[in-house]
């Protein structure tokens, strides 16, 4: 692995890259369509020595939804998203008005990994043992890039995974120690309506996926093993 610049290291990292996904432009932060730079930070730069990336999604619009889709970070003003999955990791980043955000999750720490596609955008969720991150694709991403990230994490994943400390606002809701998907329970009072949000309209389940929650039901229970939840108890 060349120790010169961020751009022969980005050469050599985009060369070496199992998928096409990940070009120079992106890792060195020299994109045309962004003379000031996708993010303040090249994501080449955060990689760790011998760290190879794999594949790329990025956005221009949204960044990372944490714990549910609505709870999605914004880039600032010409800034971007860009979304790296390494061997190690998913590294999400997010430019801001003066620094980046940035989002990791060890593939050590995933319990699944999935995608969904949308009229509008795509998004690539990872899910821990009490977190789930949504990672916003734009909508000419493929699905085939999709699902091969998210089979490229998964098999990653170990049998007993841990679960990420940092206090990031990733955390889902539970009853009695069991995650509930506020994408798969579209009820929960906090969730603003789905119309209200464009960007996700449309939003479809994979191919081979149970299909659970219809993003505009207008049914306001959350079911456990059948027998609907009253939150005003719990």
């Amino acid at each position: 692995m060349s120790d010169g610049s961020p751009l022969d290291r980005a050469m050599t990292l985009a060369e070496m890259a199992p998928h096409a996904s990940v070009t120079v432009g992106v890792l060195a932060g020299r994109e045309e369509a962004f003379p000031e730079g996708r993010l303040h930070q090249p994501p080449v730069t955060r990689l760790d020595g011998t760290e190879a990336p794999a594949y790329v999604l990025t956005n221009e619009k949204r960044g990372v939804g944490l714990g549910t889709k609505r709870n999605t970070t914004k880039p600032a003003g010409d800034r971007g998203t860009a979304v790296v999955v390494t061997d190690r990791r998913t590294l999400c980043l997010v430019g801001g008005d003066e620094e980046d955000s940035v989002v990791e999750v060890p593939h050590d720490s995933v319990v699944e990994a999935s995608y969904h596609t949308g009229l509008l955008a795509n998004r690539f969720v990872l899910r821990t043992p009490r977190k789930q991150y949504h990672c916003w694709a734009k909508r000419s991403t493929s699905e085939s890039l999709l699902a091969a990230a998210a089979e490229y994490v998964e098999d990653r994943t170990t049998e007993t995974p841990d679960e990420i400390e940092t206090d990031d606002g990733a955390n889902q809701l539970t009853y009695r120690g069991q995650p509930i998907s506020r994408e798969n329970h579209p009820g929960v009072p906090d969730e603003p309506p789905a119309d209200s949000d464009p960007e996700t309209a449309g939003d479809s389940e994979p191919s081979g996926s149970d299909g659970e929650g219809d993003e505009s039901g207008s049914d306001s229970r959350i079911q456990y093993r059948g027998k609907p939840i009253d939150r005003s108890e719990n």
